[in-house]
Formats: structure tokens, C-alpha cells, sequence
């Protein structure tokens, strides 16, 4: 049950180097087969090219891992039955031996005992709609809370409440800053008409508030990273596909762990596949960002 850190991993960990963790549950129930593994695969490749080490995690036969090989991903991408995990998930799939792919709370809970200061993903969870009466919080805000990681990510996935959610991570803790600028991206648009405080203006400078961190804070940080407008789903195509799928979700009476996948195929279905390509962008640009930034981070410290 010991976590297992990949050699080249724990070496670039040891010497101060660059490294970017990278979330599986958008590899196992985020993306449909082939997309799932071509995404896992250009991310790495993209962490790679900036000079940073990719650390995808992962659970394997109940061992939380932290730097999946080849057939580990390829496992992740294909097998039935892989377990979604959250942090508080680890020990039960540790002590039964199963699969799982890594939520952001469970990965960002790994790499920090793994002593990884970046993660990049596509989208935070946060506060559902609805949540005054059906208490839908995700994990990935308390967990941000309590784990000294920066995440690299495009704002919160706008299926969800993202003015509460913001409250949220306020009311945590957790610090937001958006990278050149000061609007809130809504993951699938770059703006989700919503501010941040504070921004950075490079990696450089976002490197610089990761180590200040590290000194003067308690929790995670999110540095959230807008798409480009001329990447961004058409926003009246988005507000149609959103509306659609709440009145979907409501009339079949989906909660929970259900909520985000079955918005997220909705989106796919109401827009003819652009939704997923606009995902895979999402994801492959925070991982070139957060390479980046750890590149810088290594300079500086």
C-alpha cells in the first residue's frame, strides 16, 4: 500500500527539478476511448517539451502511484470498471487492491506526499447548482484547503455555481489568481463573468507566488488559465447545451458523483463533438502553462 513514486519522478523531485502532476479521472471517465488516451498521451508529451517531468497519477492494484508507464495509462483509457477516487477513497481502494483513476483532491493529495508543488488540469470541481438544499460540494475545494499544491487549471467547469464556488475557496483559504488577467474563466468560455483579485502577468511571476506559498500560506493555489476567445465554445451554443442538460438531469433525477459526467456528455451530444474539442485544448494548454511554471519555480528556488 506504499505510494509509489516513478524513479525519474522522485530523482527530479530530489534535485529541485521541474515536475507537473496530472490527474487520471479525466483519462477513465472524462474522455471518450481513443480521446482519453491521445489527451493523457499529448499532455505528457507537452510537459516534456518545455523540459518539465509529466507525473500522471494514478491507483493500480490498490498502490497509489505517482508517475504512470505506458500500459498504466493504456489501463487507465481502456479497462471497465476503473473506480473514480477521491482523497478520502485512497485507503478503501489501498486495502481492496483496485483500480482507480485519481479526482483532483485524491491527485493533488498525491503529489503533495510525493513532494510535487504543480498539477495541472482541465477544470476544478466546486459547489453544485442547487447545493443550498442538496449540500453538492466537491471534495476538490476542501481538499485545495489543506494541500500545498498550485493547480493549473481553466477555472471551474460551468455546469457548475461558479459565484458560490469562488466564495468558497474564499471562505478556504485558497488563493486565485488568474494568469494575465482578472476575469474568472468558465472552462468552456474564457470568461464566466465573474473577477479574481489578483493576477500574474508570466510564469515567472506565478512561480514567485508558488514559493511565497510555500513560506506564508497554508493551502493550495489556483492560478486559472483562460482560453483564448477564438478557442472558446460559442457562448449562445454553450448556453443551450447548458440549459438542455439541466432540464435533462432534472427530469431523470441525477445527483452526485453522476452530475458533472452526465452534463459533460450532454454538452458533447447538444454540440455535435465541439465541447470535447475544446476539452482536449483546455487540458493540453494548462499543461503546457504548469510545465512552465515549474521550469520557473526551479530556477528560482
Amino acid at each position: 500500500m506504499t505510494l509509489a513514486v516513478r524513479d525519474d519522478v522522485r530523482e527530479a523531485v530530489e534535485a529541485g527539478g521541474p515536475v507537473v502532476a496530472l490527474e487520471s479521472t479525466l483519462i477513465s471517465h472524462g474522455l471518450p476511448h481513443p480521446d482519453n488516451i491521445e489527451v493523457a498521451r499529448e499532455s505528457e508529451r507537452l510537459i516534456r517539451a518545455e523540459g518539465a517531468v509529466a507525473a500522471t497519477v494514478g491507483v493500480v492494484a490498490g498502490t497509489p502511484k505517482v508517475g504512470l508507464d505506458e500500459a498504466e495509462l493504456e489501463l487507465m483509457a481502456t479497462a471497465g470498471g476503473i473506480e473514480k477516487l477521491s482523497a478520502r477513497d485512497l485507503p478503501i481502494a489501498a486495502a481492496k487492491g483496485i483500480h482507480g483513476a485519481t479526482t483532483v483532491a485524491a491527485t493533488a493529495h498525491l503529489a503533495a506526499l510525493a513532494g510535487i508543488k504543480l498539477f495541472a488540469t482541465g477544470g476544478l470541481g466546486g459547489v453544485h447548482r442547487g447545493a443550498r438544499e442538496s449540500w453538492d460540494v466537491s471534495a476538490d475545494l476542501a481538499a485545495l484547503a489543506r494541500t500545498p499544491v498550485a493547480v493549473v487549471c481553466s477555472g471551474v467547469k460551468s455546469i457548475l455555481d461558479v459565484p458560490a464556488t469562488l466564495e468558497y475557496l474564499e471562505t478556504a483559504g485558497v488563493p486565485v489568481v488568474g494568469f494575465r488577467t482578472r476575469r474568472f474563466p468558465g472552462f468552456y468560455l474564457a470568461d464566466s463573468g465573474q473577477t479574481v483579485d489578483w493576477s500574474v502577468e508570466d510564469e515567472e511571476e506565478a512561480a514567485w507566488v508558488v514559493l511565497a506559498l510555500a513560506e506564508l500560506g497554508r493551502s493550495g493555489l489556483v492560478i486559472a488559465n483562460p482560453l483564448a476567445e477564438g478557442d472558446q465554445l460559442d457562448p449562445e451554443t454553450h448556453d443551450r447545451a447548458l440549459r438542455a442538460g439541466l432540464d435533462e438531469m432534472e427530469r431523470r433525477g441525477v445527483r452526485g458523483r453522476g452530475v458533472t459526467p452526465f452534463l459533460l456528455d450532454r454538452f458533447a451530444e447538444e454540440t455535435g463533438g465541439e465541447s470535447l474539442r475544446v476539452n482536449k485544448k483546455i487540458i493540453e494548454g494548462n499543461a503546457r502553462l504548469a510545465a512552465r511554471v515549474a521550469v520557473s519555480l526551479a530556477r528560482l528556488a
